[in-house]
């Protein structure tokens, strides 16, 4: 038996998943805005297929044989317009799968050497960018809600292979959305779940 080549077949897929999941890598980007730190979002395009209009982070879908820091730079630079020596990966975060087959990986990273005001982002993907200041982000309670889901079993299911049958004991779940309010902006689902995670990771530092 090749051991080895068990292990570099399972080191192979080490971002795999049990499901057919979508990968995505994302951006939480600081910049220094007079000499205060910002986070950077956008405003997706209206003329996107998905989630048009909605506020994000730089990122998008992994490509085949990238790393998600990889994809998260090379989306970030696209979108921004920025090149390698604007942008500095810091950190990054656990990675975000959610009950709709979609993994992301959050780096958080600084946009440097460039004045916010300089950035002319790609209009095709970016309706608009805005900041706001670290500290205020801190100081913002966020609104929480438990959304419910349970199993929805297709009618052919052989309920006559599983113990109990139909009367089996399925699992249900809970997902939380999360909202943030920032004067006529609303920063919301996956988007608030990693900005959350972020704040908390470094409020004892402020």
């Amino acid at each position: 038996m090749n051991y080895e080549a068990i292990s570099d077949a399972l080191k192979k897929r080490v971002h795999g998943s049990y499901e057919k999941n979508v990968y995505f890598s994302v951006l939480i980007p600081l910049i220094i805005i007079e000499g205060k730190p910002h986070i950077l979002f956008e405003v997706r395009s209206y003329g996107l297929e998905s989630q048009p209009g909605e506020i994000c982070f730089p990122g998008g879908k992994m490509e085949p044989g990238e790393k998600p820091s990889q994809t998260c730079l090379r989306e970030t630079k696209e979108e921004l317009n920025l090149n390698d020596h604007q942008i500095k990966i810091i950190g990054s975060l656990p990675p975000l799968t959610t009950p709709f087959h979609y993994t992301i990986f959050p780096y958080c990273g600084v946009i440097q050497h460039i004045e916010y005001s300089d950035i002319r982002y790609s209009k095709d993907e970016v309706d608009s960018i805005f900041t706001v200041p670290l500290t205020k982000l801190l100081s913002i309670i966020p609104d929480k809600y438990d959304l419910n889901y349970r199993m929805e079993l297709d009618p052919s299911f052989p309920y006559h292979l599983i113990p109990n049958g139909k009367s089996y004991d399925w699992k249900s779940g809970e997902y939380q959305i999360i909202f943030y309010h920032y004067e006529n902006k609303i920063i919301w689902g996956l988007t608030a779940k990693m900005l959350m995670f972020f704040l908390d990771s470094i409020r004892h530092i402020f």
